[in-house]
């Protein structure tokens, strides 16, 4: 295993910082009590109740396989490099269910397109990044 560059570890901390915060969304949204979901709005309740159990399974994997890759990263083992395409692949079948299933874009606004880009965009560049930490041998 060869050195990994200084900016390595501090981008593994962010990253996993990120994917944490990612997790706390997604317990919270699974432990919802009825009288929480009453307090939202009818577009949000609609939204929220048009979920099939496989898209919220979709968003288990994204979350938590992105913590798991950026825990792998920093702990410098090959396998956070799955973990992210784990992640990923939960991400994009997360997005089909929201984009393709449901009118996300009329009901929640641009925010929920515009965050689900980023959320994309990051899953896709943590997957690069374990690529390349694999090949530069920085992982192992």
């Amino acid at each position: 295993m060869r050195a990994a560059p200084k900016w390595f570890t501090p981008v593994a901390v962010i990253a996993l910082l990120w994917n944490v915060l990612g997790c706390i969304a997604y317990l919270s949204d699974v432990t919802l009590s009825p009288e929480d979901v009453a307090k939202m709005s009818a577009a949000q309740q609609a939204l929220y109740a048009a979920r099939p159990a496989w898209a919220v399974g979709a968003t288990a994997l994204a979350v938590w396989g992105g913590a798991l890759g950026c825990i792998g990263l920093i702990m410098r083992k090959r396998w956070a490099t799955i973990a992210f395409l784990v992640s990923l692949l939960g991400v994009i079948v997360q997005d089909v269910a929201l984009f393709g299933m449901t009118n996300v874009t009329a009901d929640a606004g641009p925010t929920a397109l515009g965050l689900q880009a980023l959320v994309l965009a990051i899953a896709v560049a943590l997957l690069f990044l374990g690529r390349h930490a694999q090949q530069r041998e920085w992982i192992a």
